[in-house]
């Protein structure tokens, strides 16, 4: 079988492109073959991750092992696509140079036969120009009311320990110290 992804940059022009992969291709070929389509150098590190349905980041699928300990995390080309990916879970985030941030929705759009005397991975269609620099990235915490958990009941008098008074006469301080 043959999956069709769209991969669409996450910005606010239209830029995407339609691949088209066999489903027991790996991540890393999915990786490739979508740096292929934007016109990459292919010489950044990048990732997967795993998403819900509204695009909420999950777990990542590092291009390279990362982890503690050698072969305790598994990476692109241990993932087969038809693993991860099915009609019940179509969506997945890909970021391309962890500098410049270049980040993609990448949804599985169809699962089809293969047709005969074609080479996959293939680029199905284009759309869109590629900009110049990564689209800006807004960073945002969930939760909204963070510096609440500091919150001590503290006050400005709980604050003053010179007890209105800013003179420092009285604390030793000598204009001439040195």
């Amino acid at each position: 079988m043959i999956y069709k992804f769209r991969a669409i940059l996450d910005a606010e022009d239209d830029v995407f492109r339609d691949i088209a992969i066999q489903e027991d291709d790996t991540l890393e070929d999915l990786h490739n073959a979508i740096v292929n389509a934007f016109g990459f150098d292919g010489m950044e590190v990048a990732s997967f991750y795993t998403c819900d349905d509204q695009w909420n980041q999950e777990e990542e699928i590092p291009m390279f092992d990362t982890g503690d300990v050698a072969g305790e995390q598994k990476i692109m080309s241990d993932y087969t696509l038809n693993q991860l990916l099915s009609e019940d879970q179509t969506k997945i985030i890909y970021v391309y140079d962890f500098i410049n941030m270049w980040t993609f929705l990448v949804e599985l759009a169809a699962i089809e036969e293969a047709e005969t005397g074609v080479t996959y991975p293939s680029l199905l269609f284009s759309h869109g120009e590629l900009p110049a620099a990564a689209p800006e990235k807004e960073f945002e915490a969930e939760n909204e009311d963070f510096y609440s958990e500091f919150e001590d009941d503290l006050d400005e008098d709980d604050l003053d320990m010179f007890g209105g008074d800013d003179s420092f006469e009285d604390y030793g301080f000598e204009e001439n110290w040195n």
